[in-house]
């Protein structure tokens, strides 16, 4: 096997359980959410903030779930964590009270660090870490239409069922479809990779004395963009409903999949000249702007489907950069328990995205409760500037030492 050759069997494979583990494990919820309110006596701010806890409890494990990664391999965790989603879902759809619910989310949200983008990009990794940033782009291409094929799937289902027998189904899926795929992603790709010549690392492109405050930056960027996603996507159909959009709101939504998929076929197109730090910075700023454009258009339907557009290519890159940006600045060797970190600091930044924005909401209103998200996304653009401008202080720096 080429050294320059992708491998599009794992590629393909890992594109279908990426669209059932995020649409099953994450996209559903907001759709089934109120449905889960009203069966539970809760209003809907806490049905969020028990999502809110579970990924902040998910995030804490995270780094562990990467250092798993790095000695047991990604195939390997990913099929344990199929499983384990699979059962999770039973329990929620079976619990019969609120602890029993908020104990099943957790495991539902835990079992996602172990089979969503942070595993699928170190099992891309380690299968082929010399051309993982080509893989990865191409991975993000086809997961991008998990929320454009699970908002309406999950939506006609409830019509018909109620949310425990959605869950049910959507166990069934991962079980059926997901662990057997990681398991033969395990025990076949990752046997023929071994057996092979061994692959070269991906070496850093950072110098050693500023990796710790570019990490920090790019953790911190990563958790605003990825606190903004999670507070949009989450809620997404309820925020333009709210903004007067009404029957439209599916349809709005709807756009949020080909916009990600676009970004990223455009990326994989005509992007090859950029350092994934420059994708980083186009990503944060895509997605205050969208925000903006939503909040000074609204209710516009045009207004609406620009919006949509934008926050899609702006997530569709941000997809892409949180695999590949912390594989060229920090190479390959270790980059499971990296992402690790990287994916705890997203997880607890982010965890209480879903509740923060469901309490501001009824509180504030839509339009300020968007402004503060917006505020926040601005934050994560400077993160990445200055990641941006400590390269160009080292390399000024390395410049006027070899003149003397």
């Amino acid at each position: 096997m080429s050294d320059h050759k992708v491998p599009v069997s794992a590629i393909l494979a890992l594109g279908l359980t990426q669209i059932i583990g995020y649409g099953s494990l994450y996209y559903s919820f907001s759709i089934l959410a109120p449905a889960m309110a009203r069966d539970l006596n809760w209003s809907p701010e806490w049905i969020f903030g028990a999502l809110s806890a579970a990924l902040l409890i998910g995030g804490l494990a995270a780094p562990t779930m990467g250092k798993w990664i790095d000695r047991f391999g990604a195939g390997r965790v990913m099929t344990g964590g199929s499983a384990i989603a699979a059962l999770a879902l039973v329990a929620c759809a079976l619990s019969s009270g609120k602890v029993a619910f908020v104990v099943s989310l957790i495991a539902i949200e835990t079992a996602s660090n172990l089979v969503q983008y942070g595993a699928a990009f170190a099992l891309l990794v380690q299968i082929k870490p010399q051309v993982a940033q080509r893989s990865i782009t191409y991975l993000t291409l086809i997961a991008g239409f998990a929320s454009t094929i699970f908002w309406p799937i999950t939506t006609a289902l409830h019509e018909h069922m109620s949310w425990r027998q959605v869950y049910l189904a959507f166990a069934a899926l991962n079980l059926l479809v997901c662990l057997p795929t990681h398991a033969w992603l395990s025990f076949r790709v990752t046997k023929a990779a071994k057996g092979a010549t061994p692959a070269r690392h991906v070496k850093p492109s950072l110098p050693a004395s500023i990796r710790t405050p570019a990490f920090v930056l790019m953790g911190a960027g990563f958790a605003l963009e990825s606190f903004v996603n999670a507070a949009l996507l989450v809620h997404m159909v309820p925020v333009l409903s709210a903004l007067g959009l009404g029957a439209m709101a599916v349809m709005v939504g709807t756009l949020f999949g080909p916009a990600q998929v676009l970004s990223r076929f455009t990326n994989m197109m005509l992007g090859g000249g950029l350092s994934q730090t420059t994708l980083a910075l186009v990503s944060a700023v895509l997605l205050p702007a969208a925000l903006v454009i939503l909040i000074t258009t609204a209710p516009s339907v045009p207004g609406a489907l620009v919006f949509a557009v934008v926050f899609g290519l702006g997530s569709g890159l941000s997809s892409i950069v949180q695999g590949t940006l912390p594989l060229e600045l920090f190479g390959s060797e270790g980059y499971g328990q990296r992402q690790g970190q990287v994916l705890a600091i997203r997880l607890v930044i982010s965890s209480a995205a879903p509740f923060v924005l469901a309490f501001m909401m009824r509180n504030i209103g839509v339009s300020w409760s968007l402004s503060v998200a917006a505020l926040l996304g601005m934050v994560a653009v400077a993160a990445f500037l200055g990641i941006m401008w400590l390269m160009r202080t080292f390399a000024a720096s390395e410049t006027a030492l070899s003149r003397q």
